[in-house]
């Protein structure tokens, strides 16, 4: 009997140190690994590591991050913007129809039809003060003067009519002689007032996204070694984001930052390469 109740201690003893190890056994299973390499192809290059690369790992993918940073500053309603203007209603009603606030540069002048010029008097002035004074173009002229308005309102009302007239077919005729409004209408641009608002609220966007990438939705952080390799340990299974944040690899010609999802099983290691082809469109590096 003795003896019996001595096995059974010993029995006892050992799942009890049994279990102490079968814990860590377990803990160490419920995780998992990333490991990653990084190289990048240069136009008629060779593929290189990228050696000593900053990477993240993050439970958000960076684009959403960016998102999310963005509808946290709401951007000034344009139409609310637009109808805050000291301009014309026909001007007003014309930025909001082609949703377009600059008035300067080619892509304006282009969106610009005679139409345009003869119905908005913004645009009617800055035409007229661009051509009206080049007599070797044959411009129409006048018959009328400012004068005649008071003595005769109904002749000088046909005659301007008749100059418009003729102003409108010298338009369509030589369109061209639209080119260079623009310069004629820097005191009536509200781009710059725009961009003034819009510049403000960028730098509240960025400082936003950089406090999400790395705090509330990171995970971890390393930096490639000499051969471009990175590694996480003890990550905890689930879907993750390789990414790069904004910035950029830069090999020779090509640029790559990486937002790359992978999904990490317990116990086994997530691998990858990252490179040109899983890299994300690097806009600021995009020919216009």
């Amino acid at each position: 009997m003795a003896g019996m109740k001595r096995y059974a201690k010993w029995l006892a003893a050992g799942a009890l140190v049994a279990s102490a190890f079968a814990v860590p056994v377990r803990s160490a299973a419920q995780v998992g690994s990333v490991e990653f390499v990084i190289q990048v192809t240069p136009s008629g290059g060779l593929q290189e590591p990228v050696r000593g690369f900053p990477v993240f790992l993050l439970s958000e993918s960076f684009d959403d991050i960016e998102k999310e940073a963005d509808a946290a500053f709401p951007k000034e309603n344009q139409n609310d913007f637009i109808d805050s203007l000291d301009v014309s209603k026909e001007l007003k009603a014309w930025m909001k129809k082609n949703q377009w606030i600059t008035l300067s540069g080619q892509d304006f002048v282009k969106k610009v039809t005679p139409d345009d010029v003869m119905d908005i008097p913004e645009f009617y002035k800055a035409y007229m003060a661009r051509n009206s004074g080049d007599q070797s173009a044959n411009f129409p002229v006048p018959k009328f003067r400012e004068s005649e308005k008071q003595k005769d309102p109904a002749k000088f009302q046909k005659d301007e009519d008749a100059y418009k007239v003729a102003i409108r077919h010298y338009l369509e005729q030589i369109p061209e002689s639209i080119n260079g409004i623009d310069l004629e209408l820097q005191d009536v641009d509200p781009s710059r007032k725009w961009h003034d608002i819009e510049a403000k609220r960028e730098p509240q966007v960025q400082r936003l996204i950089t406090q999400l990438a790395q705090g509330k939705y990171l995970i971890a952080r390393t930096e490639t070694n000499l051969q471009g390799q990175g590694f996480f340990p003890n990550i905890s299974p689930g879907t993750y984001f390789l990414s790069s944040l904004s910035v950029s690899a830069t090999v020779g010609d090509a640029h790559s930052r990486w937002d790359f999802p992978l999904t990490v099983q317990p116990g086994q290691v997530a691998y990858t390469v990252l490179s040109n082809v899983n890299a994300v469109a690097d806009t600021a590096h995009v020919s216009p």
